[in-house]
């Protein structure tokens, strides 16, 4: 490697209550030669990192620009509600839209859900972030309506959460400007559908030699330098010779001709 040639390496962007780490742990073992940097970004911008070229591929929140991007779905999230832990909402397991029509629910700008009208009544103002309208939940102003894994990231020892059965769902997926799918991103790619270290890549071709040798030991036919197709060998002699088909390691005997009486 030359002095101007940077090392290879791996960025890869991710979204507020996504979390990375088995993938990431995976890479490591598969390719330690390669670091892979985390780069937290906001929903809302990893679209544009992405393609800004500061990171090369994300784990995003769907759905994306086709036109751009490549993405392939990983996980949809269970939608909750954001409650006090004495609010009337907890005596039950899961709720719908309509058990909320009633409460005050926060809106924040980074609203992760493309709701065509949002449920409840409208809050006094829209928080610039989730973590503001977690914020005011706890102070008894309203109700928030996000994604498990941002209640989670937000947890406070103070609020609890409910399923919203018929609520908006967000889907999670890895995502990657379709012109710069890199063997690194192959690579991840390979890592997050669950494929073994001994798979092949779909954009590594097999040397042509590994190739042909597969084929033939899996049964396969070689052609021959006049085009021709020999047989398949079965790992036995084409044909048994007469000595072998009387079962025998000798020729068999024959007797002495019967006369006539």
């Amino acid at each position: 490697m030359t002095g101007s040639e940077a090392a290879p390496s791996f960025r890869l962007a991710y979204v507020p209550g996504v979390t990375p780490a088995k993938w990431v742990k995976t890479w490591n073992e598969r390719l330690p030669g390669i670091p892979l940097t985390l780069v937290q970004v906001p929903a809302a911008e990893a679209p544009g990192v992405l393609r800004a070229g500061e990171a090369d591929a994300g784990l995003v929140r769907l759905p994306v620009d086709r036109t751009f991007f490549s993405a392939i779905p990983l996980y949809t999230e269970t939608s909750v509600v954001v409650v006090p832990k004495d609010h009337l909402i907890t005596a039950a397991d899961e709720v719908s839209l309509a058990d909320l029509a009633d409460e005050v629910l926060f809106h924040p700008l980074d609203d992760v859900f493309d709701w065509d009208a949002p449920p409840g009544e409208p809050a006094f103002e829209r928080p610039a972030t989730t973590a503001d309208a977690v914020e005011l939940v706890a102070a008894n102003v309203g109700l928030l309506v996000v994604p498990q894994s941002l209640a989670r990231l937000y947890h406070r020892r103070d609020l609890t959460y409910r399923r919203v059965v018929d609520a908006p769902q967000s889907s999670v997926g890895l995502s990657w400007p379709e012109e710069a799918t890199t063997d690194l991103v192959e690579d991840f790619i390979g890592i997050v559908r669950g494929r073994t270290v001994n798979s092949t890549r779909g954009r590594t071709a097999e040397k042509p030699a590994d190739a042909e040798r597969k084929r033939f030991d899996q049964g396969g036919s070689r052609q021959s330098a006049g085009g021709k197709t020999p047989a398949r060998s079965s790992g036995k002699p084409a044909a048994r010779t007469a000595r072998t088909r009387t079962g025998g390691g000798k020729p068999a005997k024959r007797g002495k001709p019967r006369r006539k009486s």
